[in-house]
């Protein structure tokens, strides 16, 4: 085999002339710590305000349809891809497309662009949910039209008067929504162009969100990994207490029946095809590299079939759980104004921070109920922030090793951290949620698509699809067969039918409520999408700056790139042939793969540990 290896076999063994051996990466404590590490990435805020609200605009029930097909066809074949390209390389968003140089040049800067652009504003989202959180421990809520304070923002009326009104019926008291716009400051500026000054409360209550995300990954994988047990597992039983109390609410049953009903004549439209096809994408956190820098910290071996499945799937299921959770509480709220469902339902931070609180505040005890839900809002959201900072750090300590040792990674977190707080003072200014809204619409939008239509290009047609696939069943060939035969089913994905589907993925819309966004302002938001994309070719001119010959060698060069690639620190890749010195056995044998072996089962030869 040493005939075979390109370069010598200096693998931190005292060699003379070799390089100093970089500190080694963590690795996850156990299987289910990183289950629940994606699995608290992937169910975010969207599965709750946007998925339920989807579901019912887009024929009800019948939106499951293309739902679980687009999840099939795009959110399956991607989550795999880029599971498996973080688990083999074992290496972050920038260092892992080395496997694919030219169109992967870019790839992985552009997901840091990404990332960086949705930590700035998700940890607002955060913020809201501490001040809500905390006014939730007063009664009456103070978003409530029983608070003394708020007597001159509501009237009291009959029940002819609509929720869009800001009225209250004789019943019950129900808060006004230019209360819930004040509590959000956005009563006192008139568009993008007056934010107004900073709201200190709001930016006190940012900085403990920030404070808290340090706190959290301060000692990296290991303390996110603990961290998760609690913010991964109790939205879920949150959402469980909360559909038991709504259903027992009369007009429960009428919100649900709303959320479900089935309107068949909608599959004929293909708005409802890109939205499901959005929604799979957006809620399963493809292409921001939190996935990719997650499953890098992976054992070499680890079932990375079995993960897709359970987390896409049930990222899906609970989209489909929380619909249930929150109308079955509007439709009591819906009773009690004596208005239609439609009327009261919304979507977004209009759902979570305006409509629900509404809601919640018509139950008997409502600041215990306002309490769990924002708790509930607030995991959810330091889950998904965890994946976004994992990424970013992770890619820059691979690139720069020497950050890894003694408190330099911590200096590099907090510096991260307080950057990202001070970007994100803007968006609590009293024009903060004009501002929310146009990087929420942007920083997402067609440039997100563009890096993860390069992944498939990457992979499909430089790296080599059957390549890929090898190289999946070779991390799972302890695993039975079947799983060995998942990667082949979607080939025909990865090449052709993902892409495709993936450029009839609408992006969100600009809007909030009746304000439309000046000229200006959606300029920028468009500079903020190319922002990212516009990495891509910039990698791959700099790529080609690095080689030398004519443009043939470069490209025979590139043919067989990725062939020494693969996990580094514990494997050697010689060609197709793998070198192991991890422990699979009490022995410590090292085990050899080869292209026949993979093929057959993946059986191995021991080799002597010298």
């Amino acid at each position: 085999p040493g005939s075979q290896c390109s370069t010598p076999l200096s693998h931190g063994h005292g060699d003379v002339g070799s390089p100093a051996p970089s500190p080694p990466r963590d690795t996850w404590a156990g299987r289910h710590t990183f289950l629940l590490s994606c699995l608290g990435y992937c169910v975010g805020l969207g599965n709750v305000w946007r998925f339920p609200y989807l579901c019912y605009r887009n024929g009800g029930g019948v939106f499951l349809i293309p739902y679980f097909l687009m999840l099939l066809l795009v959110g399956l074949p991607l989550f795999l891809m880029e599971l498996s390209l973080g688990q083999y390389g074992a290496a972050g968003p920038i260092t892992v497309w080395k496997c694919s140089p030219l169109p992967g040049a870019g790839v992985g800067v552009g997901m840091l662009v990404v990332s960086s652009l949705v930590s700035i504003y998700y940890n607002v989202i955060i913020a809201w949910a501490f001040y809500y959180l905390g006014s939730s421990f007063r009664s009456p809520l103070p978003w409530s039209c029983d608070a003394p304070r708020n007597a001159e923002l509501c009237q009291v009326s009959g029940p002819e008067q609509g929720w869009g009104s800001g009225s209250r019926d004789n019943a019950s008291g129900t808060p006004s929504p230019r209360l819930s716009e004040q509590v959000l400051g956005v009563t006192h500026s008139s568009g993008l162009g007056d934010p107004g000054p900073v709201q200190w409360p709001l930016a006190l209550c940012l900085l403990a969100a920030w404070l808290l995300v340090f706190l959290c990954m301060l000692g990296g994988i290991r303390s996110s990994g603990k961290v998760v047990y609690i913010t991964a597992t109790f939205p879920y039983l949150v959402l469980l207490v909360l559909l038991i109390r709504g259903a027992t609410l009369p007009g429960s049953l009428d919100g649900v029946r709303f959320y479900l009903s089935s309107d068949w004549s909608k599959l004929l439209s293909a708005q409802v095809w890109s939205d499901a096809a959005s929604q799979i994408f957006y809620s399963l956190g493809i292409g921001f590299g939190g996935l990719l820098s997650m499953a890098s910290y992976n054992e070499f071996d680890n079932n990375v079939v079995r993960d897709t499945l359970v987390i896409a799937i049930g990222n899906c299921c609970t989209s489909f759980f929380a619909g249930f959770a929150i109308f079955s509480v509007l439709g009591h709220m819906a009773l009690k104004k004596d208005v239609p469902v439609g009327s009261v339902a919304d979507s977004g931070p209009g759902l979570a921070f305006v409509a629900y609180p509404e809601a919640l505040s018509l139950l008997p005890g409502s600041p215990f109920w306002s309490i769990l839900f924002f708790l509930m809002l607030l995991m959810l959201g330091v889950d998904t922030l965890f994946g976004n900072i994992e990424a970013i750090t992770t890619a820059i300590t691979d690139e720069f090793p020497a950050l890894r040792q003694g408190g330099r990674k911590m200096a590099l977190l907090g510096v991260l951290c307080f950057s990202f707080y001070l970007l994100g003072l803007l968006l609590v200014t009293q024009g903060g949620i004009f501002w929310f809204t146009l990087i929420d619409t942007y920083s997402t939008g067609f440039g997100l698509i563009i890096i993860t239509l390069l992944m498939c290009v990457g992979i499909a047609c430089c790296y080599g699809i059957e390549r890929f696939c090898r190289d999946i069943v070779t991390m799972i060939c302890r695993c039975p067969p079947w799983y060995s035969r998942v990667p082949g089913c979607f080939k025909v994905c990865w090449v052709f039918l993902t892409p495709c589907l993936l450029l009839v993925s609408a992006s969100v819309p600009l809007s909030y409520g009746t304000y439309e966004f000046p000229a200006w302002g959606t300029s920028l938001g468009i500079c903020m999408g190319v922002l990212s994309c516009v990495q891509i070719p910039i990698g791959a001119i700099v790529a080609l700056c690095h080689q030398t010959g004519t443009l043939s060698d470069v490209s025979v060069n590139w043919a067989g790139w990725g062939m020494g690639w693969g996990q580094n620190g514990d494997e050697w890749r010689w060609g197709w042939a793998t070198v192991s010195l991890s422990n699979y056995h009490p022995r410590n044998e090292k085990h050899l793969y080869s292209p026949s072996q993979i093929g057959n089962g993946c059986g191995h030869v021991t080799l002597a540990q010298s």
